[in-house]
């Protein structure tokens, strides 16, 4: 009976045996064992040395701002007995301490749940080695650790300093062209990065304001890849400008500059760019640039010059920020100065310390922001393939190197949003010309008005940037992803929701555009053009497009070869585009489009956009570039 048991024993049970012993196998598992240890011993070092420096890059705006912070308390101090100190020094303290404990729990929780997978996949290997089966043994699996370790503390760094050619904008290299300047900004115009696409000089210009914490460089990502908002527009044909603010360090109009001459700077540009193209503008701003724009805009000085406005992400009521309010109100009272910010700069100005301000939005998040947790992310990023992907170098390069000083009446006016709600009639907190500024005055010009917001945005929550349509009938479209999706997932023309196109029941930016310029002229909206990464994404478009769409599909020639998307390579970055707050973005992969019901619905469904045939060579010729209008200085 023992016998018939022993030979009816399970394959998988023979399988596991452990090797024979001999002397052969005994020096190769020695080998190997010897090898692993080698490896171990150094991935040890380099383990603590990566965790050890994520943690100093995270504290560094913290050493910077303590010179801010000693010279304002030696002030305030005086002006406070000795048990007032006591206890706001104490509730600090306190404050501090929540802040380290909530990071520090979620810091570890992230190394615990990252370490149980190794040990896992250590488990494994261990078996594979002592019982000789096929798969990862432990002497590759230490290989691999170490390999994945060199690269995320040696060589990522490197790579991110060598994406900045790609990174951004490059002002010299021929794509754009420079029209006026005054002297806190640069009037630029934006040239089609798909050279077999000519501007429409008579088509409808846009101008574009960038963000002053976010910086102009996150709207043209990563450009040669397809990944840039400015550039969507511009290889549509369309007149696309961007206003440029110059070095602050090297210009002090910049340092003092007020909202007002913020104002007066985009009148001027706007005035240019209608005698250049014989019509208004469209008016766009990405995130506090949207806030800028609307705030011009409302003060009355750009009548005649705007007829559309697109505000993506902006903080249109700062008070409805849910998450950073909340974060705001634990901060003791006495420090929640805008002062303790500000630095004094050699010729005296004063100026808002930019990398302390992105700091504050680290601390918001600090259950994933915090440098443990920052530190398991770009592990889990690469560990997959060991390849560094440009996506992921240009984010971090925009995070650790992309951030500059801020004019302080500037941020003031956002400091106020964030502060003070809107009041009940529409009329915001802040003021230019000393006249009141209230968003009904959008709905009494007739302007049309699309809204742009991100599903997952934690940094502009939903109820911030549409607080204006409770007195304006504006558009809005949901984005999938998070702050700066729209800036770089989804201004790649080949993604379901790109932005010149519609999905589910939004139209993107460019797609609005368009269709406001043909709405004007009473003529068919000018076609999508693929540019060189376009393929349509059927999916989404049987679901938002009309059914007429795939006809026009068919007639409408391609500029260019469509060039496939790189899906392993948006796979890894989603999870880190997702974990950053200023920046943050995707958890829903390009080409992957979340199709939960959206956070939030328009106030009235978006008329979804039915793209007309290409015209023909007889009814609509190409148009020649027309140089722009010579550039101004004021």
């Amino acid at each position: 009976m023992s016998e018939s048991k022993a030979a009816t024993r399970p394959v998988s049970e023979t399988a596991s045996c452990p090797m024979e012993m001999t002397p052969e196998n005994i020096l190769h598992l020695e080998a190997k064992v010897i090898s692993a240890a080698l490896d171990q011993a150094r991935l040890l070092q380099t383990y603590w040395l990566g965790l050890s420096r994520y943690a100093l890059d995270f504290m560094a705006p913290a050493f910077s701002a303590l010179e801010s912070f000693v010279s304002v308390e030696n002030d305030k101090i005086k002006q406070y007995s000795h048990s007032e100190n006591i206890c706001d020094y104490a509730s600090l303290l306190e404050f501090n301490l929540r802040l380290a404990e909530k990071g520090l729990t979620h810091g570890l929780k992230a190394l615990a749940d990252f370490q149980a997978h190794q040990l896992e996949q250590l488990h494994k290997a261990w078996h594979n080695t002592l019982y000789h089966q096929k798969g990862e043994d432990i002497a590759a699996f230490m290989a691999k650790q170490a390999r994945l370790l060199e690269l995320v503390v040696h060589e990522y760094p490197q790579a991110i300093k060598a994406i900045e050619p790609e990174y951004g904008f490059h002002f010299e290299d021929g794509n754009y062209i420079q029209v006026a300047e005054t002297q806190r900004f640069v009037l630029y115009q934006v040239l089609p990065w798909d050279k077999s696409v000519q501007v429409r000089e008579k088509g409808k210009p846009i101008l574009i304001i960038p963000p002053f914490v976010l910086g102009a460089n996150i709207l043209a990502f990563l450009p040669g890849e397809g990944k840039s908002f400015v550039h969507c527009f511009a290889n549509q044909g369309i007149p696309t400008y961007i206003r440029i603010v110059k070095d602050i360090y090297a210009h002090p109009a910049v340092q003092t500059m007020t909202g007002e001459e913020d104002c007066l700077d985009t009148k001027l540009f706007l005035q240019k760019i209608k005698a250049a193209h014989g019509r208004p503008a469209t008016l766009c701003g990405y995130c506090q640039g949207g806030f800028t724009a609307i705030i011009n805009y409302l003060s009355g000085e750009l009548d005649g010059l705007v007829d559309a406005l697109i505000s993506s992400v902006a903080p249109m009521d700062g008070t409805k920020s849910k998450g950073l309010v909340d974060f705001l109100a634990q901060i003791p009272k006495r420090f929640d100065d805008i002062n303790f910010a500000i630095k004094t700069l050699p010729n005296g100005n004063r100026v808002v310390n930019g990398k302390l301000m992105s700091w504050v939005y680290k601390l918001k998040s600090m259950e994933k922001d915090n440098p443990l947790v920052a530190f398991v992310r770009d592990l889990k990023l690469f560990e997959r393939n060991l390849k560094i992907n440009k996506t992921a170098a240009a984010i971090n390069y925009w995070l650790l190197y992309d951030q500059t000083d801020l004019p302080l009446e500037i941020i003031r006016l956002s400091f106020d949003s964030y502060t003070i709600p809107v009041a009940p009639d529409g009329t915001l907190p802040v003021r230019l010309f000393d006249r009141p500024l209230n968003f009904t005055r959008v709905k009494e010009k007739g302007l049309k008005w699309l809204i742009c917001i991100a599903e997952k945005d934690d940094l502009v929550e939903a109820e911030s940037a549409l607080a204006p349509s409770d007195w304006v009938d504006a558009e809005v479209a949901v984005f999938p992803k998070g702050h700066v999706a729209i800036a770089t997932s989804w201004s790649l023309p080949d993604t379901e929701c790109s932005l010149d196109r519609c999905f589910l029941h939004y139209r993107g930016p460019v797609r609005f555009h368009l269709d406001v310029e043909a709405e004007a002229e009473k003529t068919p909206a000018p076609p999508r053009k693929r540019t060189r990464a376009a393929a349509p994404a059927k999916a989404m478009e049987s679901k938002a497009e009309p059914q007429s769409a795939p006809a026009e599909e068919e007639q409408q020639p391609e500029t260019a070869e469509a060039a496939p998307v790189d899906q392993a390579e948006a796979r890894e970055t989603a999870s880190l585009e997702e974990s950053q707050t200023v920046p943050d973005e995707p958890q829903t992969l390009p080409g992957e489009p979340n199709h939960t019901a959206p956070v939030v619905e328009p106030s009235q469904p978006a008329p979804v956009a039915v793209i007309p045939p290409a015209p023909t060579p007889e009814t609509a010729p190409d148009e020649a570039l027309s140089p722009p209008p010579p550039k101004e200085e004021i």
